[in-house]
């Protein structure tokens, strides 16, 4: 056998062993579904009064998530009205007329005076949206942003953060809907920023905040009296006359009312029982409904079912082809050669991904509005999702397979902790996952299918028109939105990924410089000018992340251009400055070790300074230290195979115990999860394949450059620059994320809040982040 043959034999070998492990973790979420015991759930709940009378009934007794502590009164007036009165943390909303209603919040502005504490505020008619009020020593204005004293903002509160001062600062200059808004806070001892102070009241007893429909008074869970004229607001009681729907805590109810009975039928999220029997008291019924796991609604698992088998048959009459592409589509002039497909599976292409797209854009809207798919329907539609990235024609880069990888284990991780979990909402991590996935893949299948000649010209107006998108994005999270996100996303995610694209371009631009051009005048100030869209790029996105107050994403940028620099460094064959960044590396590891015995009092007053002090003493910080103290413990009981011994395999479906009270566990917090069901040495198969992911994008990025400097045209070296910049960066955001997951998950460094590429539920990283990532790729590489 020659040396031509053998090479084929052991690519043959590889790609059957890397399907038949792709076909093993579907096949153990499949077994997952095939052995989950059975869960019941109420399909609704009856409340009875055959004439006045209230009953009560506490959280666990409404299956109600999130909300342990809460008690609801349920009372039936003589006229035979439906009244709602709640005590407890997790304070009722009530929806009527497309409104929602707060149990313990009030109107200021349709109040005379209110009260808290000892101290009371007269209110003088004004503004929709601003409130006039006074106590008789002072006057108060406060307008959703800011709090004026006698028509003067007031002085900043000592010790506050600078970004706090920024966005006060903003507020007095910026016109009204310009405004970023910030509640008001009653209690403490000082008039400073957005704070009143009263004697004797405690910080943050009573709160005036800005919503959609003004500006609501509310009153936290502690025992200082607050009052809305002469009622107390811990007293609230709400007619349901006219009311759609009851949520409490993380779960939704709809609302019906016929002939003495009060219906509530749950519908979103809602506790799962082992058997059907509750304790609950007399008038209050449940109609018991067992989980779904394999039904659903018709119409999905056919849009499932049809995207399934279509990519099933385009995939069957695939061959590899060797085929070129670009970052943002082939050249115009490249050449596609086609193989002998048969004209079906040829055909299907096309209508296969656009199946998968649309499939899991439904899935998205179903789950959105409160039916989500069954869990079967997802898989199927994850499957599906996977096998559109053996369409297109070309072979699939080691990278982006071992990804594939990633991406399996994900959501059999994902599927354990939905079934491992006692109520209906765990569940939904993978069906979004899934959901997502097929959006993902349908899309970049579809542009790998029909891609569009760009010029030079052209792919920079559409980066120009993608990082203004991304702007856009993250000026909303700024005015509503917060670290979490805005509309349920993460514009940071889609952000790096323009940063990359944008920093790449610059780059690959620079390299093209002749040889000599160091010695012509002016070389910073050139230089200057074409790192300057992608340096003001960076800025606004640290401003935007600072605003926000999420500062973690800063330490994934940190780390990105270094690698970055690093990365051109070595194309542009800068040694000395490559290892001056190597020695900053090593200096920060060496920080990192030093910081790790180092003395926790000295450190900051601040958010941050608290989460380094909770990582170097989590012992003296029993409350703020349960995070990191549960995940340790955590993975202490996984040791090498899992909690049952059997690599998980043994546990796969059944509840969770203890574990799925760690917070942030389907996110943040899940390698923690991974390594107490699966075990050490199930992480470290998981190591490998992150490791195959960022050296497959690493040694992409090289071979491009070797492209690059053997091109002989402008045109030709510039992409394959760009091609190796976006990969080499989109490497180092994916190694960044890892790290400091791992790092977070194993106490090696201070809690991050950064979910871990493939195996997290962050749809907006594998969304705007990875599943493009991995699609110039594919589309960049020449097999």
């Amino acid at each position: 056998m020659n040396a031509s043959s053998r090479l084929v034999t052991g690519m043959g070998t590889g790609r059957r062993a890397f399907l038949a492990l792709l076909a093993m973790l579907f096949a153990l979420q499949v077994f997952a579904l095939l052995r989950a015991p059975a869960a019941w759930q109420p399909a609704a709940i009856a409340i009875t009064l055959d004439g006045p009378g209230s009953v009560t009934l506490t959280a666990a007794q409404l299956g109600a998530v999130g909300a342990a502590g809460t008690r609801l009164v349920f009372s039936r007036g003589a006229d035979g009205a439906w009244r709602l009165r709640a005590d407890g943390p997790a304070l009722p909303v009530l929806r009527r007329g497309g409104t929602e209603e707060r149990l313990g919040t009030v109107d200021p502005s349709t109040l005379r005076s209110f009260a808290i504490g000892p101290r009371r505020y007269t209110v003088t008619p004004g503004v929709r949206g601003t409130l006039f009020f006074t106590d008789g020593a002072a006057r108060w204005h406060f307008d959703g942003a800011t709090v004026f004293r006698d028509g003067t903002a007031q002085a900043h509160c000592p010790g506050a953060p600078w970004p706090e001062r920024g966005v006060a600062l903003w507020n007095r200059v910026a016109p009204r809907a310009l405004a970023i808004a910030r509640p008001l806070l009653f209690g403490g001892n000082l008039h400073c920023g957005n704070r009143i102070g009263i004697d004797g009241v405690d910080g943050g007893a009573a709160r005036l905040a800005r919503q959609d429909q003004g500006l609501v008074l509310s009153a936290s869970a502690g025992a200082v009296p607050v009052q809305g004229d002469d009622a107390g607001l811990r007293d609230d009681q709400r007619s349901l006359d006219g009311a759609q729907s009851l949520a409490v805590g993380r779960s939704r109810y709809e609302l019906a009312v016929a002939r003495g009975t009060l219906t509530l039928a749950p519908a979103r999220r809602v506790a799962l029982h082992a058997v059907p029997e509750t304790t609950l008291p007399p008038g209050v019924a449940w109609e018991w409904r067992q989980r779904s796991l394999w039904r659903g609604g018709a119409a999905m698992w056919l849009l499932a079912g049809a995207a399934a088998l279509a990519v099933f048959g385009a995939v069957q009459g695939r061959e590899a082809v060797p085929r070129r592409g670009n970052i943002l589509g082939p050249l115009a002039d490249a050449r596609r050669r086609r193989g002998r497909l048969p004209g079906l599976a040829r055909r299907l292409r096309g209508p296969a991904a656009m199946l998968v797209l649309a499939a899991g854009c439904a899935a998205l809207v179903l789950q959105r509005g409160g039916e989500p798919p069954s869990a079967a329907c997802s898989l199927l539609l994850s499957a599906a999702a996977l096998g559109m990235w053996f369409v297109p024609p070309g072979r699939l880069p080691a990278a982006a397979g071992a990804a594939l990888l990633l991406v399996g284990a994900g959501l059999l991780c994902q599927l354990n902790l939905g079934l491992a979990g006692m109520d209906t909402g765990w569940l939904r991590y993978h069906g979004k996952t899934a959901a997502l996935l097929a959006i993902g893949s349908g899309a970049v299948a579809l542009w790998r299918l029909y891609p569009v000649a760009m010029s030079q010209r052209r792919i920079e107006w559409l980066l120009a028109g993608a990082a203004g998108a991304a702007l856009l994005l993250l000026a909303a999270q700024v005015l509503w939105g917060d670290e979490t996100g805005v509309f349920d996303m993460q514009p940071v995610e889609a952000a790096k990924l323009v940063l990359t694209l944008l920093t790449a371009h610059c780059l690959a631009l620079r390299m093209g410089w002749r040889a000599g051009h160091r010695a012509l005048p002016g070389h910073g100030a050139r230089w200057l000018r074409l790192i300057a869209p992608a340096l003001l790029f960076l800025a606004l996105l640290g401003c935007a992340l600072v605003q926000v107050d999420d500062y973690s994403p800063l330490i994934l940028l940190l780390l990105w251009a270094g690698a970055m620099a690093f990365a051109y460094a070595l194309a542009a064959r800068r040694w000395l400055a490559a290892g001056l960044l190597g020695c900053v590396a090593l200096a920060g590891i060496a920080g990192v070790t030093a910081l790790r015995s180092g003395d926790p009092a000295h450190l900051p007053a601040t958010f941050y300074g608290d989460r380094f002090q909770v990582w170097l003493e989590p012992e003296r910080h029993p409350h703020t230290g349960q995070q990191v103290r549960d995940g340790a413990a955590a993975i202490a009981a996984g040791g090498w195979l899992g909690a049952d011994g059997w690599l998980g395999l043994a546990s796969l479906g059944n509840p969770g115990g203890a574990v799925m009270a760690l917070p942030a566990v389907q996110d943040d917090f899940a390698p923690s999860f991974l390594l107490h069901r699966h075990g050490l040495l199930a992480a470290l198969l998981l190591w490998c394949a992150q490791a195959a992911v960022v050296a497959g994008l690493a040694h992409a990025a090289a071979r491009h450059c070797r492209t690059a400097a053997a091109a002989g045209g402008f045109r030709q070296a510039w992409l394959a620059r760009l091609q190796a910049f976006a990969l080499c960066g989109g490497a180092a955001f994916v190694a960044g994320h890892l790290l400091l997951s791992w790092g977070t998950n194993l106490a090696i460094l201070p809690v991050m809040g950064q979910p871990m590429s493939f195996l997290s539920a962050g749809g907006s990283h594998l969304l705007f982040f990875l599943l493009p990532l991995l699609g110039i790729h594919a589309g960049s590489s020449q097999e």
